[in-house]
């Protein structure tokens, strides 16, 4: 039995491996890109890293019907095998246009497996368990995201068509989800996404949307920033892959973090957003630059499991086919946003540092957000 619980364990995990490779892998060959289209204004280079998440969004909408017309391991399989042909299928064009496009089609793939990644840990395991297994999710998202990182940038080096093989690593997950995962229908008829579970889980969906604006104004500003002020492309990937690397860490501590620092885990992640934006608006240079990514790197991997946690105890069994899809829609709904949002307001203060200070706003926002909807907050079961 325990052998089938990891082997379970194992499959849902490898799908929250690969979620983050959607957009922020390929942040690291964005200089890259923009070279090679250099027709090409900046804000369509940024939706090589945005698009994605516009249509993660529509199909997470689509969602539970997709669960009714098939059993989850064949919607993971169909996602996943989408998600290799899209993601890698870059590799061969040379076109803006049709890079796009493939683009959009590798975000449907991620709105078909995203809900899965957190939403089967619901529907697997108990709520005492769940807060270290939101944490491993959120681990793993980030493992996938230091390793996808490190190659999308060493590999734009040689290329910066070579940056999307990174996709492949999708290969791994639909060995283990053949194998591992039940062919399961998750759908009930007493399970239905309505107006309703909107109202009541706003607080949650509200601060995924946050954090996903405010995490992404990193990845689509860092590297264009760090060239501005003469970093190369390998110095800037391993900083990047830094942060996530801390994600990772806290990742993989939030459980044991969520056991001894319970009242207080709300206001970690909107804290450390203003610290970290503050220190790379202000500060300067690489050291600026290392301590500002390591503080985001913490918000990042403490928010994204706490939020999945609350909601998911919050939603029960059905999370996976209630809540988990508009938490998965706030999240890709924050990171298509940031940009359109951020830019704008960067522009018209017109400083170099100006994509920070408008993070920085935004993270006492999301500050004032969590004061307000979540002071009489029930914690999960310790």
């Amino acid at each position: 039995m325990k052998k089938n619980v990891r082997g379970l364990t194992a499959a849902i995990l490898s799908i929250s491996l690969l979620t983050v490779m959607a957009g922020a892998a390929m942040a690291p060959a964005l200089g890259a890109i923009k070279e090679h289209f250099d027709s090409s204004s900046p804000l369509t280079v940024q939706f090589i890293v945005s698009l994605p998440a516009l249509l993660i969004i529509v199909t997470t909408f689509f969602f539970r019907p997709l669960c009714r017309l098939m059993p989850t391991r064949t919607l993971a399989l169909v996602g996943l095998t989408l998600y290799v042909v899209a993601g890698a299928g870059a590799f061969f064009v040379d076109g803006i246009g049709v890079l796009l496009v493939l683009r959009a089609l590798l975000g449907v793939s991620v709105g078909m497996i995203m809900p899965l990644s957190t939403g089967l840990l619901s529907f697997y395991f108990p709520p005492e368990e769940q807060s270290r297994l939101m944490g491993l999710s959120a681990a793993m998202n980030q493992l996938g995201g230091v390793v996808a990182t490190l190659m999308a940038g060493v590999l734009a080096t040689v290329d910066w068509s070579y940056a999307f093989l990174v996709y492949l690593a999708g290969l791994l997950a639909i060995i283990l989800v053949a194998a591992k995962l039940p062919n399961e229908r998750l759908a009930s008829r007493g399970s239905r996404l309505e107006l309703t579970t909107l109202l009541r889980f706003h607080p949650s969906v509200t601060a995924m949307l946050l954090i996903m604006l405010l995490f992404f104004v990193y990845p689509t500003n860092f590297a264009l920033t760090s060239s501005e002020q003469g970093v190369d492309t390998i110095a800037t990937t391993v900083i990047m892959m830094g942060l996530d690397v801390v994600a990772f860490l806290v990742g993989l501590l939030f459980g044991w973090l969520m056991r001894h620092l319970r009242r207080s885990m709300k206001y970690v992640a909107p804290l450390f957003f203003i610290g970290g934006y503050a220190v790379l608006a202000y500060w300067g240079g690489v050291t600026g630059m290392i301590v500002g990514s390591v503080l985001i790197g913490i918000a990042n991997g403490m928010g994204v499991p706490y939020v999945n946690t609350i909601a998911s105890i919050k939603g029960g069994r059905d999370a996976a086919i209630t809540v988990m899809p508009l938490i998965s829609a706030a999240l890709y709904l924050g990171q298509f946003l940031s940009p359109l949002i951020v830019s704008p307001l960067a522009a018209a203060l017109g400083t170099a540092n100006a994509p920070y200070v408008v993070a920085m706003c935004l993270a006492v926002v999301f500050l004032l957000q969590v004061y307000i909807t979540r002071r009489h907050q029930a914690l999960p079961p310790a």
